[in-house]
């Protein structure tokens, strides 16, 4: 943790001031008591959440810091609503591109695409890294198995949000930074959130021993070939 100097008065005002302002004010009135006879339970799940917040934090600045030494601010990083089953959060830092991400991976272990340049292929993405965004997916090693047969074209008349190229690839990384293993090892994630510039999809998976960035028709659907959800502001 950076920093052990004493906290000064001034600063745990701030704190103080901080925490106020972002306190709930939908509680019932039998919420409010609840919790005003309960003090020490109150403290106990604050200090909980707090070191939560920071933690994940911490482990992303490392994250990036390790593979790309960029030093990265995420004090006023705002997540989306957490949704039920999806417990796996990714953070994409402002400027990120699919070149930079795959040839970071490329680094570690072997990677295979199908084009050269990746960010002249990639023309267009649901969610653009013109500012440090964050989603959620599910944590799974294999792409989403209540997305199998859906192909992209149902996918966005379904309204169903999908992962993006950069978005997977830095999935693709922490994964393997944390389990020295890879995603999608017996399917394929679409990557519906990108599109090539001829209309084909982004497909990466596990394949012969290397990670495989490929394309495939928005028409094309396959019990191995899924989309992975994604929990976004947009979403």
């Amino acid at each position: 943790m950076r920093g052990t100097a004493p906290v000064t008065l001034g600063e745990m005002k701030e704190f103080v001031c901080a925490f106020a302002q972002s306190a709930p004010t939908n509680l019932s009135g039998e919420e409010i008591r609840y919790w005003n006879s309960h003090k020490r339970e109150l403290a106990n799940s604050v200090s909980e959440a707090l070191k939560k917040a920071l933690l994940w934090q911490l482990d992303w600045q490392t994250f990036f810091q390790k593979y790309f030494s960029m030093e990265l601010d995420l004090s006023d990083l705002k997540t989306p609503l957490k949704q039920e089953g999806f417990d796996r959060l990714i953070i994409v830092p402002k400027g990120m591109t699919p070149n930079r991400i795959y040839e970071a991976c490329a680094k570690h272990f072997p990677c295979w695409k199908w084009t050269e340049d990746l960010n002249e292929a990639v023309t267009h993405n649901d969610r653009e890294p013109k500012e440090t965004y964050a989603i959620w997916v599910r944590d799974r090693q294999e792409a989403d198995k209540e997305n199998k047969n859906i192909s992209a074209e149902q996918a966005k008349e379904q309204k169903m949000p999908g992962i993006t190229l950069t978005e997977h690839l830095i999935l693709e990384l922490k994964y393997w930074d944390e389990t020295k293993e890879h995603l999608d090892v017996e399917n394929i994630t679409i990557c519906t959130g990108s599109r090539f510039s001829d209309g084909g999809v982004p497909i990466v998976d596990w394949d012969d021993g290397e990670v495989s960035v490929g394309w495939c028709s928005p028409q094309s659907a396959d019990s191995r070939w899924r989309v992975r959800t994604v929990v976004s502001f947009q979403s």
